[in-house]
């Protein structure tokens, strides 16, 4: 094991000598251009002048190892040791304190002034940029709250979201005489034993390290190098101590705001602390990679864990233009809603599959590769969706597209918001009240934004605690609504996303999901054929939707042990049915006879053979038309094979599915049966009350 977990030997000094290249040679050698087949997919950032050398997942879980031992001694954030470090240097913490104060309060006393002479609007993009360069000054910790303000339109106006975009990956760098020595301090070698070249200067920066662009020596793979920040612990445990005295001061005197102010920014402190180990980025990218490494569409770059640490991070590097860059993105003959849309299906893959999902999509971690790949290249920040709140949000988003405000207000249990002790009902008519607006259009026409707002509206007046997964959910798809709207004013992420839910429901075999779908469908004893029809049309949207699954998944609630109330639906719907296809073809038969044969067939009667009335007559042809779209629609799935009925047929031999058989065929006889007398006794009125 130790020998495992050792790094290599250095080369002997008269090696280093013969293979050493100066070291200002070293940094002013720019690397090798790479050509386009050497950047994104699984060609990126080789070189065309080396061979590539195959990665063992042997060789390569004993260099995670060797990482991983290097960062053995991570800081990790605890309040109590921040807490005990901090309490005994009131002199550092007052002169921190003064330093934010009068930084923040400067800027809001321009904002006042603003105001107070009616410059507010015309210097918003002046005062943005001033914000930018204060956040700036005060830190990463401050830089940090200004990258999740950049990606909320909902808070911030246009003007801040635009210079706020600045700290994306445009901050000041640091020297790199620092960035190298801690290259070098932390992999234990020189960069001339381990780079052919390396940029001279970083490619970007970013609140917690900057990036330079290097060729491995060994391989000459072209790979990201990330350095961090020198002091930052330092830096970050200082602010957070302030933070979180603020916080406690919130929880007190500040009434208005009903979640807990303490357990969020130790949320968020965990999370940067988290950004801070470079060898846990390296295992979230790579957990990631596993995940998504079948979606040809998806690029996620390797790890090099023998050139990584818990201050270095290598990965392959990505050619790539960021996602907000449309014009960039088009020269390229690529279209950016494409690429949103790869962005918007993966992410919801990320929500609701897996549960293990990218929380800062921002333009500075989404590129877009010469191939039309989407690339993520940061892993710092992760999150998690809890197993039971995954159904609950596809469920949540279903029942609000239709209306079911009940249904709503119900899921904010499983979602965690509401205590089971908490009573839902003053919340249905706020939901109601909002979403009557809201949802006067069409599911192609929702605005995600608008949606947030309305929620958040409803969520301030109610008890409700929103966890933290969800807050980190809801800025993903803002972001990403964000970038598709440069190119399409019009776009709207709920439609795009719609489809995913519809095939989710109507394939997936979770119990809640189960449930949901029978509410949705099924109302009043009626089964709701325009519903089933809308889901079909929206999930066959999707490229995954599998008919099969969707026949299956209904088969196993019809035949399930707990069923029967859905059984005897089922059974009276069936004969409802087989009714109207049966007199709908009759019907159409009667109406496309000769006027002779007409004449014949009524007996002279001039309203026709059957004793119907005429809404009567209008019904059935509808549920006889909406049911064979049902079927057609299954039918035109690109899944949709004859061969996929065959397990169906062997299901349907189970000892209760022919129970089942037999009592639909019993209904459809007793209910043809019953039509078949009201037209012999011709008393259309008594004879459609007594069958209805």
């Amino acid at each position: 094991m130790a020998m495992a977990l050792s790094l290599p030997s250095p080369p002997s000094p008269a090696c280093r000598r013969r293979q050493r290249l100066p070291r200002a040679a070293l940094v002013q050698a720019p690397p090798a251009p790479a050509s386009k087949s050497d950047a994104g997919g699984d060609g990126a950032g080789r070189s065309r002048h080396y061979a590539v050398v195959p990665r063992d997942r042997a060789e390569d879980m004993q260099a995670e190892a060797r990482a991983m031992a290097r960062a053995a001694n991570v800081t990790v954030y605890t309040p109590e040791l921040l807490s005990a470090e901090y309490s005994s240097r009131p002199f550092k913490v007052a002169s921190r304190t003064a330093e934010i104060f009068m930084a923040l309060g400067a800027f809001a006393f321009k904002l006042l002034a603003d105001r107070r002479q009616g410059q507010f609007d015309r210097r918003k993009r002046q005062r943005a940029a001033e914000l930018t360069k204060t956040l700036t000054r005060l830190g990463p910790t401050f830089v940090k709250i200004g990258q999740g303000l950049s990606t909320r339109p909902d808070i911030c106006p246009q003007e801040y979201l635009e210079e706020l975009s600045e700290l994306q990956d445009a901050l000041p760098t640091f020297p790199n005489e620092k960035a190298f020595a801690c290259i070098e301090s932390e992999l234990g070698a020189s960069l001339e034993s381990m780079y052919s070249a390396i940029s001279p200067e970083p490619i970007a920066a970013a609140s917690l390290g900057q990036v330079y662009k290097a060729q491995l020596k060994q391989t000459g793979r072209f790979v990201a190098v990330k350095v961090q920040r020198p002091g930052i612990e330092e830096a970050i445990g200082l602010d957070f101590y302030l933070l979180r005295g603020l916080g406690f001061l919130v929880n007190k005197y500040v009434d208005f705001i009903s979640s807990d102010a303490v357990a969020l920014i130790d949320e968020f402190a965990k999370r940067v602390y988290q950004e801070l180990n470079y060898v846990q980025e390296g295992k979230n990218a790579r957990r990631f990679k596993k995940f998504y490494a079948d979606k040809e569409e998806v690029y996620v770059p390797d790890i090099y864990w023998d050139y990584t640490s818990a201050k270095v991070l290598t990965m392959d590097w990505v050619d790539g233009v960021k996602l907000n860059e449309q014009e960039a993105i088009e020269k390229r003959g690529l279209k950016m809603l494409n690429l949103v849309d790869i962005g918007i299906q993966c992410s919801l893959r990320q929500l609701l599959e897996y549960g293990y999902f990218h929380a800062d999509p921002h333009p500075g971690n989404l590129l877009a590769t010469r191939e039309g790949k989407l690339a993520f290249i940061d892993f710092g920040m992760m999150s998690e969706t809890p197993e039971e709140a995954r159904s609950a949000i596809i469920g949540h988003v279903v029942h609000m597209v239709n209306r079911d405000y009940d249904a709503m207000a119900r899921d904010y249990y499983a979602l965690n918001f509401l205590t089971p002790d908490v009573d839902v009902s003053p919340i249905v008519p706020a939901l109601k009240n909002f979403f009557d607006d809201a949802l006067n259009s069409t599911v192609s026409e929702l605005n995600f934004k608008t949606i947030v707002d309305g929620l958040g509206n409803v969520l301030y007046q109610y008890p409700f605690n929103v966890p933290a997964y969800y807050a980190l959910i809801l800025r993903s798809f803002t972001v990403l609504e964000g970038l598709a709207l440069y190119a399409d004013p019009n776009f709207k992420v709920i439609a795009a996303s719609y489809p995913y839910f519809a095939k989710r429901l109507l394939t997936d075999p979770n119990p809640y999901l189960r449930d949901a779908l029978i509410e949705l469908l099924f109302q009043d004893g009626r089964f709701r054929w325009n519903r089933l029809e809308d889901l079909l049309v929206q999930g066959l949207k999707d490229q995954d939707f599998i008919t099969k699954d969707a026949l299956q998944s209904v088969l196993k609630l019809l035949l399930d042990p707990n069923g029967e109330e859905l059984r005897v639906l089922v059974v009276k719907e069936a004969a409802q049915i087989t009714e109207a296809i049966v007199f709908g073809s009759m019907m159409d038969t009667y109406d496309s006879m000769p006027g002779f044969m007409k004449a014949v067939v009524s007996n002279g009667n001039t309203n026709g053979p059957f004793k119907l009335s005429d809404g009567e007559q209008a019904r059935m042809l509808e549920l006889r038309d909406t049911v064979l779209r049902v079927w057609s629609l299954l039918r035109s799935s690109d899944s949709f094979d004859p061969s996929l009925l065959q397990p169906l047929i062997q299901v349907l031999e189970e000892p209760e599915a022919r129970k089942l058989g037999g009592r639909v065929v019993g209904g459809v006889t007793q209910r043809l049966s019953a039509r078949l007398l009201q037209q012999l006794l011709r008393s259309p009125t008594t004879g459609a009350a007594a069958i209805r």
